[in-house]
């Protein structure tokens, strides 16, 4: 078992173990020492918060004891350290980030050397390392640190590879939310150097307003540019731009299950498509009908990019994602990337002529409710029998016209409560009375 390690890298608030700069400083130490040998380099790159600062240095400090040499790429969009962890060779990429989550939260991600998460044994390895006591290495075979001046131009010119050369994408204009985050000076750039019309809200990042009233997951304010705009679109990126959500002309969110569903059925039609397409347990059950009736295989993983690719290689596959916007395109890139993800739906756009509002009508979703209930982390609460048998009631009064699906959050003290039906005041009402069985468990 893994102690630090969730699934997605090491998160939490700042100032509170282990989102500490002393815990930082040894986790670069650890990190060093189990990847160093020979003076191998490591990329370092981070979001907009303002403790990046202080985590950027701690972590420098500590490779550089282990002997670790550092290239420092400054904010960057974490798919971007994936591809420049590549390009540069360098033995792994470390990102200072906590994705879509408030400013007093950050942490550490990591990307092996060929642009994906690292293997469960490093990051075992790694622990192992954090039990003990940190030594310097001597001062000849300190690490070296330099910082990398043209990240961001060789990140732009990468994410506009991955779509035809002659898709242009002139005539079309386009809302761009970056969320006050680590795509402010990189996603607009991409598109309009495409030929788009560009206007850009939630550029301009003071430290503290990372995802706050901006971004996937607040894209109220995009809503309401694209439509005072009367533009084409919209494009809603997180604060570290792995995940994307889009608003058509008509100001609804098309959210990720739609967008997979648009550029798989894409893929399909020019026999681009290669396995299944991987989604997870918390994907629309629309979506898995759309697939049936478009005759593509598709699959459930468990939530998390990681697993999603984790399938996806084991067959062969490359395209998966989530409902939230991690959209994983094999084909293109390593990981999750909101830029190259909406490269991929406007391409549709631009070879189709059709509109994003026809596109996603060859999925029609659920009525889905999900409801966040905190808990104490070290609570079991799933397995209570209360809890199991409020599930069973709720799955009776639903038969075969939904489902239903408890977890626990992977990145946060919670319990995410879904459930997904036909009818949609059924689903709400059955939503909170899990939900309530859940708190119950959880205060006694």
């Amino acid at each position: 078992m893994k102690q630090y390690f969730g699934t997605d890298g090491i998160r939490g608030t700042v100032g509170i173990p282990p989102i500490t700069p002393d815990f930082i400083l040894k986790l670069g130490w650890a990190t060093g020492r189990v990847l160093a040998n020979g003076h191998n380099k490591i990329l370092i790159g981070k979001d907009t918060r303002i403790s990046g600062y202080m985590f950027e240095s701690a972590l420098q400090a500590g490779l550089s004891a282990a002997g670790m040499d550092i290239r420092l790429l400054g904010p960057m969009p974490t798919p971007a350290i994936a591809y420049l962890t590549r390009t540069f060779h360098a033995v792994a990429g470390i990102v200072i980030s906590a994705s879509h989550n408030p400013f007093q939260d950050n942490g550490i991600k990591f990307f092996s050397g060929n642009g994906t998460k690292l293997p469960d044994e490093i990051e075992l390895a790694i622990e192992a390392e954090m039990a003990k006591e940190m030594q310097t290495v001597a001062s000849d075979r300190l690490g070296k640190a330099e910082r990398i001046d043209d990240a961001a131009g060789r990140y732009i010119e990468f994410c506009k590879s991955t779509i035809p050369f002659d898709a242009n994408l002139k005539g079309l204009k386009i809302v761009i939310d970056c969320a006050n985050g680590a795509t402010y000076h990189v996603a607009p750039n991409v598109f309009r150097e495409l030929g788009a019309n560009v206007e850009v809200i939630g550029a301009q990042p003071n430290g503290l307003n990372i995802n706050t009233g901006y971004g996937a997951t607040q894209p109220q304010a995009l809503q309401t540019a694209v439509l005072y705009q009367n533009a084409d679109l919209g494009i809603a990126l997180d604060g570290d731009g792995d995940r994307v959500l889009m608003v058509d002309a008509k100001g609804e969110i098309v959210d990720g299950d739609e967008l997979l569903f648009i550029i798989a059925k894409d893929r399909q039609q020019n026999n681009q498509l290669q396995g299944a397409v991987v989604g997870t347990v918390m994907s629309n059950f629309g979506l898995e009908q759309a697939f049936k009736k478009q005759g593509i295989a598709f699959e459930r993983a468990a939530v998390g990019d990681r697993h999603v690719i984790k399938i996806l290689q084991q067959q062969g596959g490359n395209l998966g994602g989530e409902a939230s916007g991690h959209i994983v395109c094999l084909d293109r890139t390593t990981t999750g990337d909101g830029i190259i993800t909406a490269l991929q739906v406007l391409e549709v756009i631009v070879k189709t002529g059709l509109p994003l509002h026809v596109l996603k009508s060859g999925i029609k979703k659920y009525p889905q409710v999900m409801i966040n209930v905190p808990i104490d982390s070290q609570i079991d609460v799933i397995s209570q029998q209360s809890v199991q048998t409020a599930v069973m009631g709720a799955e009776q009064q639903l038969q075969e016209n939904g489902r239903i699906l408890l977890r626990p959050s992977g990145t946060e003290p919670l319990i995410r409560v879904m459930v997904e039906g036909i009818n949609k005041q059924q689903v709400e009402t059955i939503a909170h009375q899990l939900a309530e069985a859940v708190k119950q468990a959880v205060h006694g």
